[in-house]
């Protein structure tokens, strides 16, 4: 149901991008924005694990120097019949994780210091799980598609605005005059970034349901989320407030951020849900006997 959610809303997207494209510069604005949008979100999926990674100033850990988190990710991932991604610490008190990397083959689970201190094994497994629902999902691919269209949006958004203020914008235009350049300059960049950060939530469901499904973890996952939601300290995103949607639980504020702005569902809804899903399994293990 989340996957249907999803191709929807990234449909919602591409009509959006289409329309606004339409009312700015027709064809040839549409594509010269389309393809400016790519070239920058190529070039944040191509280098997205280097960059977030040493954004974070993480350090990459094996087997010998950190065995429990190395022999937890291994474990999931042969679970999850994926090629073992890179792990890496990061070395803050502020309790969190993400996955990055373009694709199986190159992909890493980051965790804090403050994660692996605060949550047992169990509760650790299911963050992982987590994490590798997330690389085994290609949801980094989605993500990138997502900002590429709403980052084309953007950019249409600002040509519309830039034409209004030198006079570029005829009133009598075909296709809507003010009202139309009202719709591009203002109101498409906001309803792109409702749209994007919808899929952004919409892959938090999903990641903790496979998640979950593969380390059979679903309560662990919920005490995790209830620990980290509950957790004192936060990672500090002041300058870098886009790698938001990264992590497993929104560091940008508390319980309270839950608008349609939120890159993350409230933690209570995914908590709700991961119990319904832990006593459906149930259900069915019962069933299968």
């Amino acid at each position: 149901m989340n996957g249907i959610k999803i191709v929807i809303m990234m449909m919602a997207l591409m009509a959006l991008f289409i329309y606004v494209g339409y009312l700015v510069g027709g064809q040839n604005g549409m594509v010269i924005a389309f393809i400016i949008a790519s070239i920058m979100n190529f070039i944040s999926y191509w280098y997205s694990d280097k960059i977030v990674l040493k954004m974070y100033r993480a350090r990459e850990v094996d087997e010998h120097e950190h065995s429990r988190l190395f022999r937890i990710v291994k474990s999931v991932t042969t679970q999850a019949l994926i090629p073992m991604p890179k792990v890496y610490i990061v070395p803050t008190k502020a309790p969190n994780a993400f996955a990055t990397g373009r694709n199986l083959e190159h992909a890493a689970v980051a965790t804090t210091e403050g994660l692996l201190e605060l949550l047992n094994d169990r509760e650790l497994e299911g963050v992982i799980g987590h994490e590798i629902a997330h690389i085994q999902n290609k949801d980094m691919l989605i993500g990138t598609i997502a900002a590429t269209f709403a980052g084309a949006i953007g950019i249409l958004a600002s040509i519309a605005r830039w034409g209004a203020i030198f006079g570029g914008y005829s009133k009598d235009n075909n296709r809507g005059g003010g009202i139309g350049l009202l719709i591009a300059a203002i109101v498409a960049p906001l309803a792109a970034m409702i749209i994007q950060m919808a899929i952004s939530r919409q892959r938090e469901f999903k990641a903790d349901e496979i998640g979950a499904g593969i380390t059979n973890r679903h309560h662990d996952l919920a005490s995790a989320l209830q620990k980290l939601n509950k957790a004192p300290i936060r990672l500090n995103l002041d300058n870098r407030p886009a790698t938001a949607h990264l992590m497993i639980v929104n560091p940008l504020s508390g319980k309270n951020f839950t608008s349609i702005f939120s890159t993350h569902p409230p933690v209570e809804k995914r908590i709700e849900r991961l119990k319904k899903l832990a006593e459906e399994s149930l259900y069915k293990g019962y069933a299968n006997i």
